[in-house]
């Protein structure tokens, strides 16, 4: 059979033509293993491959979006001095005395120079404010051994401590700020005298890790 030129030629042209198209519609982003974009807030990353060690058994690559250059809220890691005053002493370090072993029972005690002898004052120190050092959640335990009345304040990664108060100015479950006020200075469970007993804990590695709250500013600058 004998196929004629214009034929062949219109056929050639159509061709190109559909060529040309599915050119012009091929997008030139790469694609990334029929990822289909970022997670809801509804799934799991794990619950996608729970079961399955096989990559190729997954329904494609899971990826989230991470914003870049954005770290853990300033407000929400522990700063400052949590009696909020200049005329704040030591009465005890980190990881000595009462305090040892650090990883358990490590803190350092606060208390008032209410007479500017450089040493803490109880008379001063007596039922003072005490101030949430970052933002967290609430956590009340009344009438604590050892820690008398106690306040925990805890986000994502990091929790603070608050022993011995002689009373609370939250109650439990409350959010609070930095600079919120907690509660007061006293001298409940196994205290000799008025002070603040201190602590700082970092969530790391799947356990909260006991921290030297000298290393979080609590001298660094004075007032909330």
């Amino acid at each position: 059979m004998r196929i004629s030129f214009p034929i062949v030629a219109f056929a050639a042209i159509v061709l190109l033509v559909f060529a040309a198209f599915n050119t012009m519609h091929r997008t030139n982003q790469p694609v990334l293993s029929g990822w289909r974009g970022p997670v809801n807030a509804s799934e799991s990353l794990a619950a996608n491959i729970v079961g399955s060690t096989d990559v190729s058994s997954q329904q494609g690559l899971i990826g989230v979006a991470e914003p870049q250059g954005r770290g853990l809220s300033d407000s929400l890691v522990p700063t400052g001095n949590p009696l909020g005053v200049a005329n704040t002493v030591m009465t005890q370090g980190y990881g000595v005395g009462t305090h040892a072993p650090a990883a358990v029972w490590g803190a350092i005690d606060l208390a008032i120079d209410g007479n500017g002898d450089g040493k803490a004052d109880p008379e001063g120190t007596w039922n003072q404010p005490v101030y949430a050092t970052h933002a967290g959640q609430v956590k009340i335990i009344s009438n604590s051994w050892p820690a008398g009345n106690h306040v925990w304040v805890t986000n994502e990664l990091y929790r603070t401590g608050y022993a011995h108060l002689s009373g609370f100015a939250v109650s439990d479950g409350q959010w609070v700020n930095l600079g919120d006020l907690i509660g007061y200075i006293g001298s409940t469970g196994m205290s000799s005298g008025p002070h603040l007993d201190y602590q700082v804990w970092v969530w790391r590695n799947g356990q909260w890790v006991n921290q030297n709250p000298l290393d979080y500013n609590v001298f660094a600058a004075s007032g909330r």
